[in-house]
């Protein structure tokens, strides 16, 4: 996860905000890249659970042991290595509502990865110009 000099909210051009490749990713690449990563018996997990690129933004410690992996330490890699993937900051569970918004990145991912007409078209202009409105 790249660090910037401002926060995540920056809009001065210092964290120009980029959809990951990985978000066109298929089951298949996913795996791939679970293997590269050095867990290859986690490929099927992946492959099982329909897990493309769209639903990495789902997947952390707390959604790994259903996917079938349970081992603390591997759960762990594999989390830090998604959010280093996609380039976002896991949201911190006791964060008060009253700080500035979460990663726009993340909200964005998580708005995309859905499939249909909707999450389809969303670009990630129209989805910063709706959290400045």
């Amino acid at each position: 996860m790249a660090k910037y000099p401002c926060s995540g909210e920056c809009r001065c051009g210092c964290h120009p905000l980029v959809v990951p490749r990985s978000q066109h990713w298929q089951e298949r690449d996913v795996a791939s890249w679970i293997q590269k990563l050095g867990f290859p018996q986690y490929k099927e997990c992946f492959i099982s659970n329909r897990i493309t690129g769209r639903k990495l933004i789902f997947i952390n410690c707390s959604t790994l042991p259903h996917l079938g992996i349970t081992d603390f330490e591997h759960m762990k890699v594999i989390s830090h290595e998604i959010q280093k993937l996609l380039d976002i900051e896991e949201p911190l569970w006791k964060r008060s509502i009253s700080q500035p918004r979460r990663d726009p990145m993340g909200l964005f991912l998580e708005r995309k990865a859905p499939t249909g007409p909707r999450a389809d078209g969303l670009t990630l202009a129209e989805f910063l110009k709706e959290m400045d409105d």
